[in-house]
């Protein structure tokens, strides 16, 4: 059974990931007076699954005078990295129940940056390993908000079980008394998934493609579907911690159905940003994070600390 259900959640996702692949280009397309994909299925509903049947059988190109070894796993540890961080998250039962569910998810989220760092040094391309050094800066700088937004909602939780944000969400989101957090949360989440307007690793105007500039064929599809497998991982996330996704044992169908649209939701406004806003330059990126994010979250975590906890509604002794 641990088997079965590992395969089902896997394929689960990966059949979300390659419609939103599809949802996002449709989305694009009418934005801009275009169809977006319509040909290859009714109403291009099977175009996601002819670009992997295109890409997993066209040759692979390597170039000479790369790295093999790190070239070629590279690619399959940004996917993998990307699967396992779902193993904890509770839909309505996790895969893996963990007393640290949250750590684990913010320990492994932090090795897709070693996926990305082999594959821009392994390509021995000066493109892909300034768009290299560009991620990883970027992905450890924005670690540093989600982390302490994260200890600031555990403060607020009691625990690092997700199935405990149940708890403190009983009669409204933490959203709303903690939306400072939440929106920062959100910014920092387009930053960690490398998406617009943060999408600075893969500048196509001045990187061509950035870290995955010397990636053709199958390799390619493994980092395009990683990636969109976090943004999908990272939206189902803030459902749970930051929008009251409960889940009743007498109805869970209806409370996964509300955490499916909530997500869906959120990764929506994903799409809706990357076609509104411009790329940010990397001054602009690092700026906001070092001397705003930084200062204002290092202050609402000492807030969250100094509130007194009661029990039972009988303040603190001093």
């Amino acid at each position: 059974m641990p088997v079965i259900n590992l395969l089902l959640l896997t394929m689960s996702i990966l059949i979300a990931m390659a419609f939103l692949m599809l949802t996002e280009r449709k989305i694009l397309g009418y934005t801009q007076l275009r169809k977006g994909p319509n040909i290859v299925g009714p109403c291009g509903l099977l175009q996601p699954f002819a670009d992997a049947l295109k890409l997993f059988t066209k040759e692979p190109l390597k170039p000479s005078t790369s790295t093999t070894i790190l070239y070629i796993v590279s690619p399959a540890l940004a996917l993998t990295i990307a699967l396992l961080l779902w193993t904890p998250l509770p839909m309505p039962n996790p895969l893996i129940n963990l007393n640290l569910g949250l750590l684990f998810i913010l320990a492994t989220s932090s090795l897709t940056v070693y996926s990305i760092l082999w594959s821009g040094w392994a390509s021995n391309s000066n493109y892909a390993l300034i768009g290299t050094l560009r991620a990883v800066a970027q992905t450890i700088s924005y670690e540093i908000t989600l982390a302490l937004i994260l200890l600031s909602v555990l403060l607020m939780s009691g625990s690092f079980n997700l199935s405990t944000l149940i708890t403190p969400q009983e009669n409204s989101w933490l959203l709303l008394p903690s939306w400072p957090l939440a929106l920062m949360w959100f910014i920092s989440t387009l930053a960690e998934t490398n998406r617009a307007p943060f999408d600075l690793t893969e500048g196509e105007s001045e990187l061509v493609s950035g870290f995955n500039t010397e990636y053709a064929a199958g390799p390619f599809a493994l980092f395009f579907m990683a990636e969109y497998t976090n943004i999908i991982l990272m939206n189902a996330l803030t459902a749970m911690i930051f929008l009251g996704t409960t889940f009743n044992i007498h109805s869970p169908e209806l409370h996964t159905t509300l955490f499916t649209i909530k997500t869906l939701l959120l990764t929506s406004l994903f799409l809706w940003i990357r076609q509104t806003y411009p790329r940010f330059r990397y001054d602009q990126l690092m700026h906001l994070l070092w001397k705003n994010f930084l200062p204002l979250t290092l202050a609402l975590l000492m807030w969250h600390i100094s509130m007194p906890i009661t029990t039972s509604g009988i303040p603190p002794q001093t």
